[in-house]
């Protein structure tokens, strides 16, 4: 491997790393929002719901950092032998979904849930390209 392709990889490991902080912290206020949810749901009254939403702000905050992070990925990724936008482009839209117009609670909580979920997949999807990017600066 030459000092280009070496170079790359560890362009697109630390693409990697970024998408996952984000991802990993719009995961942590997913899983607050939805506890804030389950209490707003049992009559937690005005400060449950008021936690709910803040820690969905939040939530959405990261996403959106997420989405760009994954969107550097996808082009750090592009530079590297192997590998193109098509292994990460299906869950580049994961968040596209998100917050457009909460009706009830029950649905809130149901979102937060797909949302852990799309979370948790893009994680691993990532997790398992660093895996292999890491893997080819071994060898």
């Amino acid at each position: 491997m030459n000092e280009v392709e070496t170079r790359e990889i560890r362009e697109a490991i630390e693409a990697a790393d970024n998408a996952l902080v984000h991802l990993r912290s719009a995961r942590k206020y997913l899983d607050s929002a939805g506890n804030w949810g389950l209490l707003d749901m049992f009559g937690g009254g005005l400060i449950s719901g008021i936690m709910k939403h803040s820690k969905m702000g939040d939530a959405e905050r990261e996403i959106d950092n997420a989405r760009y992070a994954l969107q550097r990925f996808s082009k750090e990724l592009r530079d590297v032998s192997g590998y193109s936008s098509v292994h990460i482009n299906d869950f580049l839209t994961f968040a596209d979904f998100f917050f457009d117009g909460f009706v009830a609670d029950i649905l809130v909580q149901s979102q937060i849930s797909d949302g852990k979920k799309q979370c948790d997949d893009a994680i691993r999807r990532v997790e398992g390209i660093k895996a292999e990017l890491q893997n080819k600066l071994r060898f």
